[in-house]
């Protein structure tokens, strides 16, 4: 059997509703208790958190955004080329590393995508018409054992 909830010595029994007036969760005595799921910071509460910057600032304060222009003109026309001209698409995604090395602009990955694409697409091409002259070949030289 529990304790009455006046005797001081004995907690009361978890299995026994608080006495009438008592909110659930807080204990019989005077004070009431935190509970005890791992550190709380001294005087109770949320622990401290250092301060949020303000929204949309990056970097050191002062100094100015950089503008951004967008990607290398060069880049773009090289990954449209690699779909067109495979080739011009080749030498376009070449002068467009060059120009994003040298000014520091966007779309790097645009002109390695162009340069790659174009590169398999004149292979293809060239795969594609070196089959097409030795079926023609091919093709001529069965033409002259019908005699």
């Amino acid at each position: 059997m529990s304790q009455p909830p006046g005797d001081p010595d004995q907690p009361p029994s978890p299995y026994e509703p608080p006495p009438y007036g008592q909110p659930y969760g807080q204990p019989y005595g005077d004070q009431p208790q935190q509970p005890h799921w791992g550190h709380q910071p001294p005087g109770g509460g949320q622990p401290p958190y250092a301060p949020q910057p303000p929204y949309g600032q990056y970097g050191p304060p002062g100094e100015p955004p950089r503008p951004r222009g967008g990607p290398n003109v060069l880049a773009v026309l090289s990954l449209v080329f690699a779909f067109v001209f495979a080739p011009a698409g080749i030498v376009l995604g070449h002068l467009a590393k060059r120009q994003i090395r040298q000014t520091g602009e966007e779309g790097n990955q645009l002109a390695t995508w162009g340069l790659i694409l174009s590169y398999v697409f004149t292979v293809i091409g060239l795969l594609a018409c070196c089959g097409w002259i030795g079926l023609a070949w091919w093709a001529n030289s069965d033409s002259g054992n019908y005699r």
